[in-house]
């Protein structure tokens, strides 16, 4: 029981500092409660484009040590389709946890 309640606790920081960056740092004017982590974020969700793509793959890789192979970023394609999918991309990379806290 305690490591699904750590899972859900480290998701809940994962989605906050997300909805944090795309409000800060991509500017998303919405109030983090506003924002579904299942709602899209290119075209008609969130409206992110590929400059926003490269500022969040910067972010990933500073807030949470995620690395994306120079050589395969069509890797990331399927994991930024929303807050929610992101998060599942950094809470599966070895030692997030460490990264989270």
């Amino acid at each position: 029981m305690n490591g699904i309640r750590e899972h859900i606790a480290a998701r809940r920081v994962v989605l906050d500092k997300l909805r944090g960056a795309l409000i800060e740092r991509l500017q998303i004017d919405r109030a983090p409660e506003e924002m579904d982590p299942d709602v899209a974020l290119f075209g008609s969700g969130f409206g992110l484009d590929s400059l926003d793509a490269v500022e969040l793959v910067v972010f990933l890789e500073t807030e949470f040590g995620v690395k994306v192979p120079e050589a395969a970023p069509y890797l990331l394609t399927g994991s930024m389709r929303s807050l929610n999918t992101l998060a599942d991309l950094v809470l599966s990379q070895p030692k997030a946890d460490a990264h989270v806290a």
